[in-house]
């Protein structure tokens, strides 16, 4: 079953994909460690198969199963 985020909400990275795709209008393959599991980003938007999250390191679309909710009392 797939995952539901709101936009604005925070997620945490819970996996890691072999690579990241950035999420502009000309979408970019990134390594991988460009983000890392635990960290926290917020749902920009909902794309066809991906989530588009701004993490600190820019913004990028992850599908989810390599994401989940991320409570506001968590760490980062």
């Amino acid at each position: 079953m797939e995952k539901e985020f709101t936009v604005g909400q925070k997620v945490r990275v819970v996996a890691m994909p072999p690579y990241v795709k950035t999420a502009e209008p000309m979408p970019m393959l990134r390594p991988a460690n460009v983000i890392a599991i635990g960290e926290v980003g917020i749902v920009l938007d909902r794309r066809p198969g991906y989530w588009g999250i701004r993490f600190a390191k820019g913004a990028f679309l992850l599908d989810s199963q390599y994401i989940e909710a991320a409570e506001n009392g968590d760490r980062k």
